[in-house]
């Protein structure tokens, strides 16, 4: 019954007439799994600081601006899994990180031979290599490491929070296991039906040879259980030769997922640690604060939106306990510089010759009024006032206390809309009807329907697309995540002349179509996906899509996109938002283009903070127009009259000088109602969104029941009623998913979700596949049919 051994010769692979199976050096995986491990072995012997082709990983030495006082100082860099982390030594690695960027949304510079920038959010680093060769290797791997986290971030699982692996080669290493482990327990079980066979064949040749009494007869059937003996032994010996090799290959990728899941286990510890750490850190800091008051009222603790301009502090003074060390430098200035004309130089400059440079033209300004053309220059106000009189007040906001890092800390990493967060983290609006605040000024759009220069209402499309931000500075609450079908209409057609409708369109990933049809001559939509990270100390939230803007007299397309909004001091401190980004503003019909700068709020800059700067250009790249201001407050415009090109700035690059005409207002915020604090900070208009109306559908955010009692201060029964609809909402996904799968077994089609109001179609201008209303909902409310609507509450 013992094992026969047998020898190999490599490719040959001869067996053991005893075994019946290969050699366990021979095996076909276990070759794969040595090659595995001997790359595994040559690649750790990579140089700190050189990439390896392929590698996750890559560590070194590079130097970190501090302070004005200590300049650039020698620090240890680690780069893994896009996020890049740094520390004073290489030994800090096992107790304190001093700080980590998020590679998936940093924008990487490179300023010289050995410098690099990196921003993201708010924060900036400006690292120093030693020489231009180094720095190139970890620009290289920085570049590598970011695409790799955006496709990690693109492709993350609908169904969890768990990431995906980090590469195809993982996946398709896992799969292979797979198939090898399934294997053997297909070799097991046809080994144990072969035992269950010969066993019994043997049972009844042993019963039959206990009745025999012929000595003939017995001796053929002595013959015959010896060859049933034979087989049955051989065959228990394939059995566990067998099991050894499957045990063998399972203590073998047991072990290396048991060092992995030890590893992320002493990361997720590791990043616990800090986190208390840092949040023992600010309370002293804080007690510090309180006991010396002549210090305190030269270091503000949190930005506020006070009225004159006050600088926020930064958001965060140091990431190091022991010395003064500061994240960002001085924020990139902008690329012009204007200066206001007097008016003896706007007469000269009237009587001179304009077409040089990219200056405006006499004929398309209007030198006695210095403003827009007549039929857009009431630029103040409403125009008409509500024919309803709505609510201005809601229930007062609850004092709940509510341990935060609790929650948090098993969400760092995750997408914000897989998070399951109770009510305490809301706001009593939906994700629906945060969009349609878009509107709250939409008297801009009006005003720019009747204007005759296509450059003039360029000017006030910019300042609707930065009004829309106006109601985010104190609001850091999150919106309630719209169930899947779920709408919200605001209708305004007898106040306002318009008629908005939203729908939620998509679950996984969540995105949100809006339409909007103004009797005023304009037209508004946008489909948007939000996607948004945690990432411990903040939270960045991207806004996906574009947003079409029509007028009908003129034909003019507008197009543009959001930018990013970050949330500051998630753990400990006091919340605060920033926007920061881009906004490229396109009319497709003319092709005249504004370029809008959101500067992202620095502690050095001696900027106001939440600052905004724009050029509205026309189609041959002339700029008309300088906009200015903040995206908090107000936004003005200004006539270029010439322009130079001037000195070098702080940068060595060369700076263009806009002489303009005194500043327009073109938009300005409304102020707050009156006890808004204690409102959730709710505008205006966001007071009356919640507000029942008669006659909206079945699926209006107005009807659901856990947005309504959190409104009335019913926070608990609210979290209750909040389980229950997304438990409801998952039944109905599986039901999709389980017809899904019949319907595939059965060889016929199934038809996706689609939504109810809007479908998708692929849009001309930037040939993406988009959202738009296709009509029908207007009418269902008119006639009060709401039949086609689902039960999603």
């Amino acid at each position: 019954m013992g094992r026969t051994a047998a020898p190999c010769s490599g490719s040959s692979r001869i067996v053991s007439v005893h075994t019946a199976v290969p050699c366990l050096p021979c095996h076909p995986l276990l070759k794969r799994i040595k090659r595995m491990s001997d790359q595994g072995k040559g690649s750790g012997s990579t140089t700190a600081g050189t990439p390896a082709p392929g590698s996750d990983t890559y560590k070194g030495w590079l130097f970190k601006w501090t302070n004005y006082l200590k300049g650039y100082q020698r620090r240890w860099f680690v780069l893994s899994n896009g996020l890049l982390s740094y520390y004073r030594t290489q030994a800090e690695m096992a107790h304190t990180c001093r700080g980590t960027i998020n590679l998936a949304t940093a924008h990487i510079d490179t300023e010289d031979a050995c410098n690099i920038v990196l921003s993201s959010g708010g924060r900036t680093y400006h690292l120093k290599a030693s020489t231009e060769v180094e720095r190139q290797r970890w620009v290289t791997a920085l570049e590598l490491a970011k695409a790799k986290a955006i496709r990690m971030m693109n492709n993350q699982s609908d169904d969890s929070g768990d990431e995906e692996p980090t590469s195809r080669s993982d996946r398709s290493e896992i799969q292979g296991t797979l198939k090898t482990l399934a294997s053997k327990l297909d070799d097991l079980s046809t080994c144990n039906d072969l035992i269950a066979k010969h066993g019994a064949a043997l049972q009844r040749s042993l019963s039959e040879l206990e009745a025999l009494r012929v000595p003939v007869e017995g001796g053929e059937k002595i013959k015959a259980v010896n060859e049933r003996a034979t087989l049955f032994r051989i065959t228990s010996n394939a059995m566990i030769n067998t099991c050894r090799d499957f045990l063998d290959l399972a203590e073998s990728h047991s072990r290396r997922w048991q060092r992995v899941l030890q590893y992320e286990r002493e990361q997720r510890t590791h990043l616990e640690e800090t986190i208390e750490q840092l949040a023992k850190q600010h309370n002293s800091l804080e007690r510090a604060w309180r006991e010396a008051p002549t210090l305190a009222s030269n270091t503000p603790d949190t930005p506020t939106a006070q009225q004159g301009g006050e600088r926020p502090q930064k958001e965060e003074a140091s990431d190091e306990d022991e010395d003064t060390e500061y994240f960002d430098a001085m924020e990139d200035s902008p690329a012009f510089i204007t200066v206001t004309a007097t008016d003896h130089t706007q007469h000269r400059r009237s009587q001179s010759n304009l077409s040089g440079a990219s200056g405006g033209h006499a004929n398309d300004w209007h030198q006695d009024e210095h403003t827009m053309s007549p039929s857009c220059n009431d630029l103040s106000g409403k125009e008409l006032k509500p024919r309803r009189r709505r609510r201005s007040h809601i229930p007062d906001k609850p004092n709940y206390s509510l341990n935060l890092w609790s929650i948090m800390k098993n969400c760092i990493g995750k997408e914000l809309s897989k998070i399951p967060m109770p009510v305490n983290f809301n706001e009593p609006l939906s994700m629906l009807q945060r969009l349609t605040e878009d509107l709250e000024y939409h008297e801009l759009l009006d005003k720019a329907a009747r204007c005759e220069s296509s450059l003039e209402q360029m000017c006030l499309v910019a300042a609707f697309s930065v009004s829309s931000y106006s109601t985010t500075v104190h609001r850091t609450a999150k919106p309630f995540n719209p169930l899947l079908g779920e709408t919200y209409e605001l209708d305004r057609l007898h106040d306002y002349g318009y008629r908005s409708l939203c729908e939620q369109v998509s679950h996984h990933p969540p995105a949100a179509a809006h339409h909007v049809m103004s009797q005023r001559g304009w037209t508004l939509w946008q489909d948007i996906t939000i996607a948004s990270k945690f990432r411990g100390k903040y939270l960045s939230i991207m806004p996906l899509g574009a947003i079409h803007l029509t007028f009908h007299a003129t034909g003019n397309h507008y197009v543009w996109r959001k930018v990013t909004s970050t949330v500051h001091n998630i753990i400990v401190g006091k919340l605060w938002i920033d926007q920061s980004g881009d906004i490229d503003i396109v009319n497709h019909s003319t092709k005249e283009t504004c370029q809008l700068k959101f500067s992202p709020y620095s502690y050095f800059s001696r900027e106001v903070p939440r600052k905004v700067t724009g050029v509205v250009t026309d189609c041959e790249g002339q700029a008309h127009y300088i906009l200015s201001g903040t995206w908090d407050e107000k936004i003005e415009s200004a006539k270029i009259v010439h322009s130079s090109r001037g000195g070098s700035g702080s940068e060595g690059k060369q700076k263009t000088v806009y002489q303009t005409l005194s500043p327009k207002l073109l938009w300005k915020k409304y102020p707050l109602p009156e006890n808004a604090e204690n409102m959730y900070f709710f505008s205006a208009l966001a007071l009356t969104l919640n507000e029942m109306e008669e006659g909206v559908s079945l699926t209006d955010s107005r009807l659901r029941p856990d947005q309504r009692l959190m409104e009335a201060g019913r926070w608990d029964e609210a979290n209750t009623e909040k389980q229950r609809l997304e438990e409801k909402q998952r039944a109905a996904r599986r039901r999709r998913e389980a017809e899904a799968t019949e319907a595939q077994e059965e060889g016929r089609e199934f038809e996706a979700y689609q939504p109810l109001w809007f479908h998708k179609q692929t849009d001309h201008i930037t040939g993406e596949a988009n959202f738009v209303y296709k009509g029908g909902y207007w009418e269902a409310k008119d006639s009060e049919d709401w039949s086609v609507c689902p039960d999603i509450f």
